[in-house]
């Protein structure tokens, strides 16, 4: 998994905590709930980061 990547969902985390946040300061409860939701899939995306990199480390481990 690229680099690039890794910083991109974690930046979409960033903005869902932010989001979250907003709402929670403005009582927005539509603002808080689209950063939950934002968080969320940033964590998905993360775990399939996570996973694609133990699979290559698994297929590098092999090769040696």
């Amino acid at each position: 998994m690229g680099l690039g990547d890794k910083i991109k969902h974690g930046a979409e985390e960033a903005t869902g905590k932010g989001k979250e946040a907003t709402g929670k300061a403005t009582g927005d409860e539509s603002l808080q709930t689209e950063g939950r939701a934002d968080q969320s899939e940033a964590k998905v995306k993360q775990a399939g980061d996570k996973v694609k990199d133990a699979a290559s480390n698994a297929k590098d481990a092999f090769k040696k």
